[in-house]
Parts: C-alpha cells; sequence; structure tokens
C-alpha cells in the first residue's frame, strides 16, 4: 500500500525484531541474509494486515440471536436485555477471543473495539497476540461494569493506564452514541481528550430516527450538537455516518476527520448507506468496520472491502467508484491512520511492525489471476488467507492458529450460548 496501487513481484520481506527491516528482490535477500529462516509463498499475494476500524468483539457470542430487525427493536428489546443479565468479565473475555481467533483467520490484525469490561478484552487481544484499540466505553445507561457515566470512564481510563505501555493496545474513548450520552459526560470527555489527544469512537447519524430525535430534543442535527460541544476535529471516528447532508461531509473533511464505513451492518439493520466515495472525495478519511458479530453475523473485512466497492458502483453508476487500491487502502491504511497508529502499521515499510497477511492466489476459484489488486477485493475471500503475522509472530499458518486452541473456543461458546437461551 506504499506507494499506493503498486505491486512488487518476486519480492521478499525481511523481518527483524518484529519489524520490516527490508522489502527487497528475492535473490537479493538470499544474498544478503543467507542463514535467515525462510517462509516461501509462491503464488500468493502479501498485504498490510487488515484493520477492522468498527467492531464490538465480545458480541460474538450473539451471533444470530435477533436477526431480521430493525436497530431500535434489536437493541432495545433483544440486545441490551441480554446484556443486562449476562455481560461479565468472562462473557467479554471469552466473546473478544473467540471474535479474535476469526478475524486472525480472515487476515485481520488489528481492531477496533466498543465494549464492557476493555480490560478483559485487552486480555484477550493479547492471548490472541493480536493488536487492538480499546474503547474506553461510555453510557449513561447502568451495567453490571460501571453504575453511571463517570464510573464508565473511571474504569476505562484505569484500564489504560494499567496497560497502556503494551506495544499491541492503543485506546480511543468511545461513547456510545449522540442519543445514549448527556451534555454533560460530553463535556466531561471534551476536557478529557485535551488532556489525552486519543481518538473519538463513537456512532454517528446511523439512522434517520436518531437524526429526528436530536432535533427534537436538541434542536440541531447529532453531528451539530457534537460539534457545539467541542468533539468534531481530527480526533472523531464517526462510525457508520449514514445520513450526511453534502455540507456535513464537507465539515468532516475539513476537521481532519474520520469514519469508519461498515457497510453490511448497515444494510442488515436497514438503516441506511453513504457511498464512501463522495466522502474520499471531499477528503474525509474512511476506513471499513464490520460492526459486531450480532448485527453483521461475519467479522470478515474481505466481504466489507467487496461490498463497499460494489454499492459505490451501483449508487453512483459510475464504475470507476472506488476501485480495489481504494478499497484496500480503506482496510489498511486509511483505517491506521484513523487509529493514529500509522506509524506502527497499516502498510509494508521498513521500520514498521511486520503486520501482514498472505492470501493464496493460485486457488482454483481464483484462476486465472490477471491483476492481484483487483482479486483481493473482487474475488478473494477469508478462505483464502494462508498465513498471518503480528509483530513478526506467525499467528496463522496454512489456516490454522498457532496460539488459539479452535475447539476449546467453539466449546466455550456453545456453553455460553445455553446460557444465553436460558
Amino acid at each position: 500500500m506504499a506507494p499506493p496501487e503498486v505491486v512488487l513481484t518476486g519480492h521478499a520481506v525481511v523481518i527483524d525484531g518484529g519489524r520490516i527491516r527490508e522489502i527487497l528482490p528475492t535473490g537479493e535477500a538470499r544474498d544478503r541474509f543467507p542463514a535467515a529462516r525462510r517462509t516461501e509463498l509462491p503464488g500468493h499475494a502479501l498485504i498490510p494486515g487488515l484493520i477492522n476500524l468498527h467492531t464490538h468483539a465480545a458480541m460474538t457470542l450473539m451471533r444470530g440471536l435477533a436477526d431480521d430487525r430493525a436497530l431500535m427493536d434489536w437493541l432495545q428489546n433483544h440486545i441490551w436485555p441480554a446484556e443486562s443479565r449476562l455481560v461479565s468479565e468472562a462473557f467479554v473475555h471469552d466473546g473478544t477471543l473467540l471474535a479474535c481467533a476469526e478475524m486472525l483467520r480472515g487476515g485481520i490484525t488489528c481492531f477496533n473495539d466498543m465494549y464492557f469490561y476493555p480490560e478483559a478484552a485487552a486480555q484477550a487481544a493479547l492471548a490472541a497476540g493480536m493488536r487492538a484499540a480499546l474503547g474506553i466505553i461510555v453510557i449513561e445507561m447502568p451495567s453490571a461494569y460501571a453504575a453511571d457515566a463517570q464510573d464508565y470512564l473511571s474504569k476505562g481510563l484505569a484500564t489504560r493506564d494499567n496497560l497502556k505501555n503494551d506495544p499491541l493496545l492503543s485506546f480511543c474513548i468511545a461513547p456510545h452514541a449522540p442519543y445514549t450520552v448527556s451534555d454533560k459526560t460530553f463535556e466531561r470527555i471534551a476536557m478529557l481528550q485535551g488532556e489525552l489527544e486519543l481518538p473519538l469512537h463513537i456512532h454517528v447519524h446511523e439512522t434517520r430516527d436518531e437524526i429526528e430525535q436530536s432535533l427534537a430534543r436538541h434542536g440541531v442535527r447529532p453531528l451539530a450538537r457534537l460539534q457545539r460541544l467541542g468533539l468534531v476535529d481530527a480526533n472523531l471516528i464517526a462510525v457508520h455516518a449514514v445520513h450526511l447532508t453534502g455540507q456535513e461531509g464537507k465539515l468532516l473533511a475539513e476537521k481532519g476527520c474520520h469514519i469508519a464505513h461498515c457497510p453490511t451492518s448497515n444494510l442488515k439493520l436497514a438503516s441506511g448507506f453513504e457511498p464512501p466515495s463522495r466522502l474520499l472525495k471531499d477528503g474525509v478519511n474512511v476506513g471499513l468496520g464490520t460492526d459486531g458479530a450480532a448485527s453483521n453475523n461475519r467479522l470478515d473485512i474481505f466481504s466489507e472491502m467487496r461490498l463497499a466497492a460494489l454499492i459505490a458502483k451501483g449508487v453512483t453508476g459510475d464504475p470507476t467508484m472506488l476501485p480495489a487500491h481504494a478499497v484496500l487502502e480503506m482496510a489498511t491504511s486509511r483505517a491506521a491512520r484513523a487509529l493514529g497508529i500509522e506509524d506502527r502499521t497499516g502498510t509494508l515499510e521498513p521500520g514498521k511492525s511486520a503486520d501482514m497477511t498472505a492470501v493464496n492466489l493460485d486457488a482454483l476459484e481464483l484462476a486465472p489471476c490477471y491483476d492481484p489488486l483487483s482479486h483481493l477485493v473482487y474475488a478473494a475471500g477469508r478462505e483464502h488467507v494462508s498465513h498471518v503475522w503480528v509483530g513478526g509472530e506467525l499467528l496463522v499458518q496454512n489456516g490454522r492458529l498457532t496460539r488459539l486452541d479452535e475447539k476449546e473456543l467453539v466449546a466455550k461458546a456453545q456453553q455460553w450460548q445455553k446460557k444465553v437461551r436460558n
């Protein structure tokens, strides 16, 4: 992905101490590093590890729990009641570990999470060897995790203080949404933003109902309310953002904001969709997210890449919209920029962490391959991921997890399924 649209053939990546040391022709690499341990993958594409810019990882344990419902019905009558009974440190740890396994096997090396008990999610991510941006979740609703908004902030900040030096972890302040957070709490968050300069990860303009309620209660649309409270700036990651006026898109571009585009979840919940091509043209940085498995059913960035490209073309009537290289940028370098970790990951460049995904383009259903970039978006899927590294550590080898026990994860998921049903 650096430089854009360039595909290097017959090349090797040299890794030393978990970082990319050099990228050079394979023959030269063999001559210069004769004693190095080699992984040879002819017929494969080696790409930066994919980044899931928005998810609720632990909700993997609610996959398929309440399908085919509108967002607020889904939340208020199914998801929130289930969470109030079940969510605990153990639930978050086990659900996040299951999500990590799924994401790793799909070539995802980093995810941006928003959920309760972020320390439990952190421990699961570290056990899996993944990179994670953990949300300091804030919501007015009490839960088993916290009593009120101030309690959420205090506990989340304590987690950050405990874990901020881990090289695989970063943090975001993650107020759930404008309709679940008060002005008073947003004012407190704005003060913290001034001190900590963390990304602000929040659902914004996900549905038309959300906008109508904001107009009725606050007299302005949600984004204007956030701007009034001093929260629309280069730290903002606006999740979904599927109902934006042209002026709102230009505001996000002017302020250097980011969007987490989640096409599958938007369509499945019938929330609407905003093809990112217009926003990208305006200068907004857009990355790709899956949302949680409860509203998507898959934590699959390959699916999101293909769907994002096809929607952009279909809605605009222009087949040149959102070409393959641009979509792959959204899943890698653009997502890293949104999280403020572009100095560590998102591209394959000397000095960066060796977060890499190998995709087998020699598979029968991918033959012939004229353009690897095109194939990665329009033809290949997560089933073609063969190897995954994070920080130079091989976490998926020939499609199999090296750290995690798949049978044990499935058994735990089945135990939680019984608790959910009961």
